[in-house]
């Protein structure tokens, strides 16, 4: 028996906001008003390719709990050397950060949410934090229902707790939620546990030189270009 979808919840880096580009014009503007001349999108590339390295020595059982604020501080601290930024006090290191708190949405989220949010529950399934991705969503203007994080579960993404874990606090069935996600990789973590699963391509992610998840890897439930065609799709 299929259930009528309910809910939809969605990745966020990448999938609602444009990370790359985002870092790379937050931190321009600030070293401009500092004085400070970096690539720094090659920074934020670099912070980036840290993430899942990170995460794994938490899913691994490497080291205990550690919210994502905390993995990227980690990170950041061994990459400012490495950028010729090794001279930064705390205060400017915190500013740096908490960028993750400041991303900005791609251009089809906002009418995307307010119109799937008409008809069905909206929320994050994120790796981010609570604070991050509710700090993000007061300055995005993402109208969620709900902030579902890794930090709510204790567990990162691919592992089944996040995916089964939303489910479960919505009082949904696994098949009454979907995730939306432009990773192919998260998408068929959540299809193993019974969720419905919408595609929508970010082919400017990692930059002009992206090179994966520029198409669907399955035949995902819906496939759409942006959250628009998504919400078209979905009737709302």
């Amino acid at each position: 028996m299929t259930h009528e979808l309910k809910a939809i919840v969605f990745d966020v880096f990448g999938t609602v906001v444009d990370w790359r580009g985002s870092i790379a014009a937050d931190l321009g503007a600030w070293g401009a008003r500092h004085g400070l001349v970096r690539d720094w999108a090659a920074l934020a590339d670099d912070w980036r390719a840290r993430y899942q390295p990170q995460m794994e020595r938490v899913r691994s059982g490497a080291i205990g709990w550690t919210v994502l604020d905390a993995l990227h501080r980690q990170a950041l601290d061994e990459l400012l050397p490495l950028h010729g930024l090794q001279q930064l006090g705390e205060e400017e290191r915190r500013y740096i950060n908490r960028v993750w708190h400041r991303l900005n949405p791609w251009s089809d989220v906002r009418e995307g949410l307010w119109r799937l949010k008409q008809r069905h529950v909206i929320g994050t399934l994120s790796n981010g934090n609570v604070a991050l991705l509710v700090n993000m969503a007061k300055q995005a203007g993402l109208p969620w229902d709900v902030v579902f994080s890794a930090e709510s579960f204790q567990a990162y993404k691919p592992l089944p707790e996040t995916y089964l874990g939303a489910a479960r606090m919505l009082d949904l069935a696994p098949d009454e939620l979907m995730l939306c996600a432009a990773h192919n990789d998260d998408l068929a973590a959540a299809r193993a546990q019974g969720l419905r699963t919408a595609f929508v391509a970010r082919p400017t992610e990692y930059g002009p030189h992206q090179r994966k998840d520029l198409a669907p890897a399955q035949a995902w439930d819906v496939v759409a270009a942006d959250f628009i065609e998504l919400a078209d799709r979905l009737g709302a």
